[in-house]
């Protein structure tokens, strides 16, 4: 492949992914989307080096790998292979996969931390606010929505602790400075005014950069209580990964890539990318990056995906039912450039079928099949030209332009929209110039071959143009035509396809017209399974288990129609006091709220029970325990191991829905 070169270097990054879990198609296409931009920014030209990673401390990540009964260092050892694997998947083209555990990242931090506390920019204090431990971000009552944590919505609890601080006000006119001189730092426009208007111009409050209720993080190194709260952990990782050094000894690399062209990252974490990293940086003296894009959300019917709500998709799921193109052209096809995009097994089967299986492989199937019908397989411009050629050339040379331009923006999705238009536009060339029509008449058999040949040298261009996005159908196309893609140097003029080269004897079929039915019953099929993320000890997937355990007296129907059974919705639920095992829930019942005390603390934090639909047996003779009334049994299921999982309905019930 030839392409540009010369145009300097480009630095870009995702944001890191937390290692709380597998992540979800929501969170993989930032990584597509990432790839996408470093593959069209190589193809310009230009010297990419992109770095995506994990982020793998707090304290959410040690309840996590306490609950599955490992240390966390193994549980964020499975979990990155995870993330990577599926990165690797889905093609993602990286050139560096940074950790937080990375040694030399953990230094790094540890003389940051170091030298910002020196230079008087860090002191010692204590925070007494509300904390949010999935967000692991304290709020003050002024900044909760509903009582509830800004970012995610889940309860915040009052915490004090002894804490090492930022001094965010000291560097925030200068911040805002930087913002309203430099109108491309923040994109889109609307979350440039939203960190303004919310976080900036009403004045920032100081930062806590350090923890001591946990230990899963980089330690202080001069004061071994605290380790380094994430966000000065995590955000660094931009400069670490480069060859960084806060003692003045950075590496050739790093004065080569730094500043970042482009920090690409979820619309949820703008506030710490676009406030707290540029004043970490200003204090450290470095220059700031030239831009973040924060982008919208991948959302699965009309919700954010989380495992909690039961809608979650998982890339490698998509890959083995659809492949990995056909994913990557939908979530860059169908997420906007600033408002939330939606995926549903329909409407990715809908787009499959109507642009890649009908508008580009119809397209490319029948070009090739024409050609050895009518010529041996064999490609030439026999020079006749005419009108409705020129409409055709006019519109596959100026797709190039328009696609960078698309591209300069970041608006990928238009990108791909001119690009499909390309090879819309060759399948009306096709039914302008009616090739079949021609093959009737000997006398026009020059016309046919070099209307072939145009439409030959217009896929090919297309095909270039669509390499980015798609790289593994852009390679089979190439292949089926025999021939190399043009550089996007090439792009811009038409002609560039060598004369008398012979296409493929049997085209592929590149996507086949799929059955929406028969997508649909695979998916109930794959859920109903039962799939499990790999086992956090061994790292591959826990076969199904089934228990036996000894049956009790047989009762009658009029036993069991003696119990009540309904859904109930926990509303609020606390751990009770000097009890190691009980937590009191607070669970609505149709129009009554039951308190229910239940022995699963070893199993459920009180923040994720709250919302949860379950199973009650409501009419149970209430009793006392630990001091406290229960009104009620939440149902459990219990493995051999005495893991415990509440009994939840299947669909989406409401509180009070009898259960039969």
């Amino acid at each position: 492949m030839r392409g540009n070169m010369g145009k300097g270097k480009f630095y870009m990054t995702t944001a890191i992914a937390y290692t709380s879990g597998k992540p979800h198609i929501g969170n993989t296409y930032e990584a597509v989307l990432a790839d996408s931009i470093a593959r069209f920014k190589r193809k310009e030209g230009y010297e990419v080096f992109f770095q995506t990673g994990t982020d793998e401390h707090g304290q959410k990540i040690e309840i996590k790998a306490a609950d599955a009964g490992v240390t966390p260092q193994e549980y964020v050892d499975r979990v990155a292979g995870e993330v990577k694997r599926i990165w690797d998947l889905m093609g993602t083209s990286y050139d560096k996969f940074i950790r937080t555990t990375d040694p030399d990242h953990m230094a790094q931090v540890q003389k940051i931390f170091k030298r910002l506390y020196n230079q008087g920019d860090i002191y010692k204090g204590h925070y007494e606010g509300l904390y949010c431990t999935p967000c692991e971000s304290f709020w003050t009552q002024s900044q909760l929505v509903d009582g509830k944590c800004p970012d995610c919505g889940g309860e915040v609890k009052p915490a004090k602790e002894e804490a090492y601080f930022f001094k965010m006000s000291k560097y925030a006119d200068r911040l805002i400075r930087h913002i309203n001189e430099h109108p491309e730092f923040i994109q889109p426009v609307s979350r440039k005014n939203e960190m303004m208007n919310n976080f900036l111009l009403p004045g920032l409050q100081d930062l806590c950069v350090s923890r001591t209720s946990f230990k899963w993080g980089i330690p202080v190194d001069f004061d071994d209580r605290h380790v380094v709260y994430v966000w000065l952990d995590a955000l660094t990782n931009y400069i670490t990964g480069i060859g960084y050094d806060a003692e003045g000894n950075s590496t050739q690399q790093y004065e080569k890539l730094w500043p970042a062209d482009l920090h690409l990252i979820g619309k949820d974490i703008i506030r710490f990318h676009t406030i707290y990293w540029p004043i970490f940086l200003m204090a450290l003296g470095e220059p700031l990056p030239k831009r973040i894009f924060g982008h919208p959300w991948l959302l699965q019917g009309d919700g954010k995906m989380s495992k909690s709500k039961g809608n979650v998709m998982y890339a490698d799921d998509l890959v083995n039912l659809f492949g990995v193109d056909a994913v990557r052209y939908f979530v860059l096809h169908e997420m906007p450039f600033e408002n939330d995009g939606v995926i549903s097994w329909e409407l990715i089967v809908e787009r499959i079928n109507s642009e890649l299986a009908n508008t580009l492989g119809n397209l490319v199937n029948r070009t090739i099949s024409m050609s050895n019908k009518y010529f041996g397989g064999i490609v030439e411009d026999k020079g006749t030209a005419e009108p409705v050629d020129e409409e055709l050339k006019a519109v596959v040379t100026a797709a190039y332009g328009k696609v960078c331009a698309r591209m300069e923006e970041l608006r990928v999705a238009d990108a791909m929209t001119e690009i499909f238009a390309l090879f819309k536009r060759c399948n009306k060339y096709i039914d302008e110039t009616e090739p079949w029509a021609l093959a009737k008449d000997e006398a026009k058999r020059a016309r046919l071959a070099t209307v072939l040949y145009n439409l030959v040298e217009g896929i090919t261009i297309g095909t270039s143009l669509l390499e980015p996005f798609m790289p593994e159908t852009a390679g089979k196309i190439a292949a089926q035509l025999n021939a190399s893609l043009p550089g996007f140097e090439e792009c811009g003029s038409f002609g560039h396809y060598p004369g008398k080269t012979k296409v493929t004897d049997k085209p592929e079929i590149l996507f086949a017209r799929l059955d929406v039915k028969e997508v649909v019953e695979k998916v109930d099929a794959l859920f109903a399974a039962g799939k499990e993320e790999p086992d956090a000890k061994t790292g591959k997937a826990q076969e199904a288990e089934v228990i036996d355990i000894e049956r009790k007296p047989e009762i009658t129907f009029d036993d069991f129609a003696k119990l009540q059974f309904q859904v109930g919705e926990i509303i609020s639920c606390e751990e009770v006091k000097k009890s190691k095992k009980l937590l009191c829930s607070k669970v609505r019942v149709g129009s009554e709220v039951k308190q229910i005390v239940s022995g699963i603390k070893a199993h459920y934090s009180a923040e994720e029970m709250v919302g949860k639909k379950v199973m009650v047996l409501v009419n149970l003779k209430p009793a006392t325990l630990a001091g406290i009334l229960s009104e009620g049994m939440l149902l459990c299921a219990e493995d051999a191991q005495g893991n415990l999982a509440l009994v939840a309905p299947e669909k989406e019930m409401p509180a009070g829905a009898e259960i039969c």
